[in-house]
């Protein structure tokens, strides 16, 4: 297993073991494309989330998303418990902790703020690891390049936004960064989705008592359940394997210039499900970020040839 910062290795190994006429970079860009696939899948599941929060509340629809995706992580994985240190337990135990964190205070900023700027202020976080974690010139100005766009994509309106709103946003892209890092952690000591498994249980238990505080026997509606059952699907199960499994092969500067695309992503999204229209401004965002991420692919694609010449 390799850590963040050498997981451009794969793409090496995976050229030297690709069929004869099959171009290497394909297995720089699988990892690019589950991150994508994450992306996609998390912000038309955050999308939905605001649909349902006038069912159960913003800290009703975190604990349902969590309990539901560690049901089925559970029984899908069924992780082994014997022969961790503790040392992995307490990454799986921090991983957990951060996941419940981070999806708590993003739900507590939709609650109060539109989901486009709530994310964009949110991928803040892993722009900032981005550059903290760099160790090429060439990342800083994809990274600058996609905080522009992100910027832009806010249309100027942040200082409109409730305040509280806005900091919980925040806070959710510090919690955004620390899961990165502790994804991966857990993605080099835990066999396949086990260790997601085993801290989406530590999130469940920490943010249920939450939840059915605030909302009660409202969980337990079948149609709350339904809906909270697509949203855990849609924005925890399928996007954090994915993210797991990318971590594994990409380093997490690259991977967190990539997350600049959740922004676009959730306006998308917005767009379809909660009739929120693009303003030429933002298109002009969404332009902004996919050339930064597109520029960070390049040259991850790039590290990997030059190591096989």
């Amino acid at each position: 297993m390799t850590s963040p910062e050498t997981a451009t290795t794969p793409s090496v190994a995976a050229a030297s073991h690709a069929p004869s006429g099959t171009p290497g970079r394909f297995g720089s860009l699988g990892p690019v494309g589950l991150v994508f696939a994450g992306g996609i899948s998390v912000q038309f599941g955050g999308a939905l989330a605001v649909m349902l929060m006038p069912r159960a509340g913003a800290l009703g629809v975190v604990a349902l998303r969590l309990a539901v995706a560690a049901v089925v992580l559970l029984v899908g994985c069924r992780p082994r418990l014997r022969g961790h240190s503790r040392s992995d337990w307490g990454t799986v135990v921090v991983f957990g902790v951060t996941m419940a964190a981070m999806n708590g205070l993003f739900y507590q900023a939709v609650d109060r703020i539109p989901l486009g700027p709530a994310v964009t202020l949110e991928v803040l976080g892993p722009l900032a690891l981005s550059v903290i974690a760099s160790r090429r010139v060439i990342n800083l100005v994809w990274a600058g390049l996609a905080l522009a766009g992100v910027f832009l994509l806010g249309g100027g309106g942040f200082g409109d936004l409730d305040p509280i709103g806005a900091a919980f946003a925040l806070g959710a892209g510090a919690m955004w960064a620390a899961y990165i890092v502790f994804s991966a952690r857990t993605g080099r000591r835990f066999p396949q989705a086990d260790g997601l498994a085993l801290a989406m249980a530590v999130g469940a238990v920490l943010f249920l008592p939450l939840g059915l505080a605030e909302s009660g026997g409202k969980l337990l509606d079948p149609v709350t359940l339904g809906l909270g059952a697509a949203v855990a699907l849609l924005s925890s199960v399928l996007p954090y394997t994915l993210e797991l499994l990318a971590l594994r092969r990409l380093p997490a500067s690259t991977f967190a210039v990539l997350m600049s695309l959740e922004p676009a992503i959730a306006a998308t999204a917005g767009f379809f499900l909660l009739d929120q229209t693009l303003t030429a401004t933002q298109a002009l965002a969404i332009a902004l970020v996919i050339v930064a991420s597109m520029g960070a692919v390049r040259t991850q694609v790039g590290r990997g040839k030059a190591a096989v010449s």
